[in-house]
């Protein structure tokens, strides 16, 4: 099912509750935030709250649920984190085991979860100062690709940077990180400008997650740390169960991105 992009939150995500939409959430809801999942058991809360605080790029945290607890306060108005995303990630001991559209019959007491923001929040500001944003433009999910950027360990959780790429005309390019520097809480300014195979991306039409997008000559690859990075982090410190989102597929909220920026 097709929903349209200006669908108010609610709507949005009573219709991926009732199993009628299980794509890519980019483009949705203008105007409001859409935020990545973990959710984890409690001990390893502690220092993977640790490790979003050493890491604010990639891992801004807008909202932790106390254990057990699974509808939101902040993000928005009681939406629930076992079905209101399109699609989940279920790793066990850092291996993929699954993609489902429901983590209710997975749900336990002990589980923690975090709310982390998301660089599709800024895309509508960059859409109304008439910079492109080219995965909305071709109905496609953003690419996104693990680099050679190392994050700042705790505990168990190390790794690398995962980044988003968006290709932007080389004359709005300032711009750009002008508009993105204001939201802090959804990435903020881009990590990296150009230069793919600096920071390890050896071919921009293979992304590792998403889907791959044009890039028009005279436009620059430019770079956003990415709510995905702790998905190859926790690949690489395999607890015994985490759930995440499925790249690409953000719970909406209720609440305006430009409550998150700075002024």
């Amino acid at each position: 099912m097709k929903i349209a992009s200006e669908a108010h939150p609610v709507e949005i995500r009573a219709k991926i509750r009732e199993g009628a939409f299980n794509r890519p959430t980019a483009g949705l809801a203008p105007g409001y935030v859409q935020a990545n999942l973990v959710i984890l058991r409690k001990p390893y809360a502690f220092d993977f709250l640790l490790f979003c605080q050493r890491n604010p790029k990639p891992c801004p945290i807008l909202e932790v649920l106390e254990p057990g607890v699974y509808l939101t306060h902040f993000v928005s108005d009681g939406a629930d984190v076992r079905t209101d995303i399109p699609r989940y990630n279920i790793y066990r001991n850092g291996i993929l085991e699954d993609s489902v559209s429901s983590i209710g019959d997975l749900w336990e007491n002990n589980f923690v979860t975090f709310l982390l923001g998301c660089s599709f929040s800024f895309e509508e500001a960059l859409l109304k100062n008439d910079i492109p944003v080219r995965h909305i433009e071709e109905g496609r999910n953003v690419p996104m690709f693990k680099t050679t950027i190392p994050v700042n360990s705790a505990g168990i959780f190390k790794g690398r940077l995962v980044v988003t790429m968006r290709p932007i005309p080389e004359e709005l390019v300032i711009r750009a990180i002008q508009i993105t520097t204001r939201y802090a809480m959804v990435h903020g300014a881009p990590v990296h400008i150009g230069s793919p195979g600096s920071i390890g991306i050896v071919d921009l039409t293979r992304p590792d997650y998403g889907d791959a997008v044009t890039i028009r000559e005279g436009e620059v690859p430019i770079f956003w740390a990415c709510g995905v990075t702790p998905q190859a982090v926790l690949e690489e410190a395999r607890p015994d169960l985490v759930i995440t989102h499925t790249p690409g597929h953000m719970l909406i909220g209720d609440i305006k991105n430009e409550s998150l920026a700075i002024l």
